[in-house]
């Protein structure tokens, strides 16, 4: 009787772990290590090994993930939370140096849920994924793909602004990741509209989601990611270099001019054509700058009163109905078209609303919905078809609203968008101010992930038709580094498109104090070498060639390898065309050190110095600026890896593209050395530093 008892658990044993009599499973590379456990049946994370910086995590909690379901969003009170505590190891699927996949299930509620994790050999970095299949209909509402108590573990990003109405409260705090403070690591969901954040020492990495699940039918979730460092204090540098890896498209200077602040709405084919050949002629021909990316039409190409229920974003009579002309015109000039649209049909696009409701679209009030089947297909059919024409870059403006308001689809149940009934919105407008109350942030976000989806979607088919499409996120978009999965650039969010001020050192002020403001108070997680930031601007001559050339330089030392000219063409002076030749020429030399740029030193609204460096293996730069009106400010710097220079680096040599550092030319430094700089009021300056 005991052999046979014995005999059994041995049996139950084997077809729990799928013939495996191991109850520990490690997936490693050089860089790092995770370890899980099944025994008893469960399956947990025993330790985690970051190798670079020889640190070990152990778990303090025994969940893998956790799902939310429920009956549906909209029925209160159904919700449960299932963690991997209440499913049942079943087999072993894969087994790989590179891939381990367990399989769980849950009686109860008839769910099985395949855990995947994956590593390459080479890098810093292993994910993580959940297939999920019910045997019965059920909404997924939450899906927590990683759930890690550790320690060490901290949310750098906390703002959480996802507001309908308010100038400069636009953070819904949606894709950013997470860090440890001590271990050196980073944790997330590849995502960009994901919510990871830390509650009692414990990481949820994963996002709302809020659709049905069909009898019989898999969903696969979004990867999470569990990377190392080897300093902790430098985790957001290891962070971006991962962000590096994983993008789209590779990191690239997209120089290019945009009609907007020569013709605005009223911009024709030929008045465009005469600032082609302008600049063409100006800056590439007669001084030598390289031939730009693009030529941007902007606002004012679309023809919004026609119907576009066959077809969106049609052109007006100023156009080409294929831009033949326009594409022409660029060729010409060594470059290609751009062209200005809002998905969500905001700014020169509101006329086409009213007409596209009547015709049985998605509309929200002023803006369309971007989770509307019927208008997204249609924006995907003409983003892809003008894609296939020709068009290389997008300025998609107003996603989800702009700078002061937001729209939100909250009741468009009949069509798959998550609703709330419970939460009492009727008789809401989609921008309705008393949706700034947080109660409503799971409603709101609901959509926005949504519209995200369904925006990737879109960016992968351009991507499939051109390889080297540009697109950027405009106008109410948000800050996730995964965004860059599927785009090139975010605009920075909270920022006007033209920086207030009387002179340079207060538009200088501006503009930096939203960087400040972003990615130092607020820790935003995102690489300031992808934002669009609505700079330079040059629309009258007059200045000085030291005040202009001081105002480039500084704009141009941000770092973002996004640089639109909003000029006036025929404004310029020779002097003009001059310092505008000798700054993109900067740009193009110095770009390799765009990818590890950031901000340093003070809070320019307080008239600190501040300004930017980058760097990488072969040098690096760093710009200054005192924005005080009045005084003499000294400021001290070290050549560290905290200040971004490369770690091979030793002795650099010093100059300048400016002629106002001449204590510094030719001068040499060592790594970690103590640098002090002087600068006079409103005084900008640029030093390079070459090993």
């Amino acid at each position: 009787m005991k052999f046979t008892t014995y005999l059994l658990l041995v049996l139950v044993l084997i077809t729990t772990m799928g013939c495996n009599t191991n109850s520990e499973f490690t997936i490693d590379n050089n860089f790092l290590s995770r370890t899980l456990s099944v025994e008893g049946g469960s399956l947990h994370t025993l330790k985690l090994k970051n190798k670079v910086s020889g640190k070990e995590l152990i778990p303090q909690n025994k969940t893998e993930f956790q799902i939310r379901i429920s009956a549906g969003t909209d029925k209160e009170g159904t919700d449960v939370i299932l963690t991997s505590a209440d499913f049942m190891m079943k087999e072993v699927l894969t087994q790989t140096p590179e891939k381990l996949v367990f399989l769980l299930k849950n009686e109860e509620h008839d769910m099985e849920v395949e855990v995947v994790y994956e590593i390459q050999p080479d890098a810093f970095y292993m994910n993580k994924s959940l297939n999920i299949r019910s045997g019965k209909e059920t909404t997924l509402e939450r899906i927590d793909v990683e759930t890690i108590k550790l320690d060490d573990i901290y949310q750098p990003y906390q703002m959480k602004q996802i507001t309908a109405w308010g100038p400069s409260k636009w953070r819904p705090g949606l894709g950013q990741p997470l860090y440890t403070k001590e271990s050196a690591t980073f944790w997330g969901t590849e995502f960009p509209a994901s919510y990871n954040y830390v509650e009692n020492k414990t990481a949820f990495c994963g996002y709302l989601w809020g659709k049905e699940l069909q009898p019989g039918q898999t969903y696969s979730s979004y990867r999470s990611v569990f990377g190392v460092g080897d300093d902790a204090n430098l985790i957001q540098d290891t962070f971006f270099e991962y962000i590096d890896n994983i993008r789209v498209r590779p990191l690239r200077l997209q120089v290019q001019y945009n009609s907007w602040f020569d013709f605005g709405p009223r911009v024709d084919k030929e008045q465009f054509e005469q600032s082609v050949n302008k600049v063409s002629e100006e800056l590439n021909t007669k001084r030598g700058v390289p031939p730009f990316k693009a030529f941007v039409i902007d606002d004012g190409w679309q023809n919004v009163k026609t119907d576009w229920s066959d077809k969106v974003w049609k052109v007006n009579a100023k156009f080409d109905t294929d831009f033949a002309t326009s594409i022409e015109n660029v060729e010409q000039a060594g470059s290609s078209l751009g062209l200005w649209l809002s998905p969500g049909c905001n700014f020169g696009a509101r006329p086409a609303v009213p007409l596209m409701r009547e015709k049985g679209m998605e509309a929200l009030e002023q803006y369309m919905s971007l989770a509307g089947p019927k208008y997204m297909q249609l924006l995907e059919d003409r983003m892809v078809e003008l894609t296939r024409q020709g068009v290389t870059y997008f300025k998609l403006d107003g996603l989800f609203g702009h700078l002061n308001r937001r729209e939100f689809d909250f009741n468009g149940d009949d069509y798959g968008v998550p609703t709330m009934s419970q939460l009492d919105t009727k008789g809401f407008s989609p921008a309705d101010e008393r949706l700034n109350d947080p109660k409503y942030d799971e409603l709101k976000t609901y959509y926005l992930v949504a519209g995200t989806e369904r925006l990737m979607q879109i960016f992968q088919k351009q991507h499939e038709v051109n390889p080297n499409v540009y697109i950027v996120i405009s106008n109410g978009a948000y800050l996730s580094p995964w965004w860059l999965q599927y785009i090139d650039a975010v605009w920075m969010i909270n920022a006007g498109d033209a920086a207030g001020g009387s002179n340079r050192t207060q538009e200088l002020v501006y503009r930096d104090g939203v960087y400040y403001d972003t990615w130092v108070k607020e820790k935003t997680q995102f690489p300031i070498n992808s934002v669009f930031n609505h700079e330079p601007k040059k629309t009258k001559t007059g200045e000085s060639k030291e005040q202009f050339s001081e105002y480039l330089w500084m704009n141009l030392s941000r770092g973002t390898g996004f640089v639109e000219l909003y000029i006036k063409t025929e404004k310029l002076s020779e002097a003009d065309w001059d310092v505008l030749a000798d700054g993109l020429k900067w740009a193009h030399k110095v770009f390799p050190y765009f990818k590890n740029a950031r901000m340093h030193g003070g809070n320019p609204k307080k008239m600190e110095v501040y300004g930017y460096t980058g760097w990488n293996e072969n040098g690096g730069y760093a710009s200054f600026h005192n924005p005080s009106e009045t005084e003499v400010q000294t400021y001290t710097f070290t050549l560290d890896r905290a200040f971004g220079v490369n770690k091979s680096l030793d002795k650099l040599t010093v100059s300048s593209p400016l002629s106002n550092v001449a204590e510094f030319v030719g001068k040499s430094f060592l790594k970690d050395e103590i640098v002090e700089i002087t600068l006079k009021p409103r005084e900008v300056k640029v030093l390079e530093f070459e090993k």
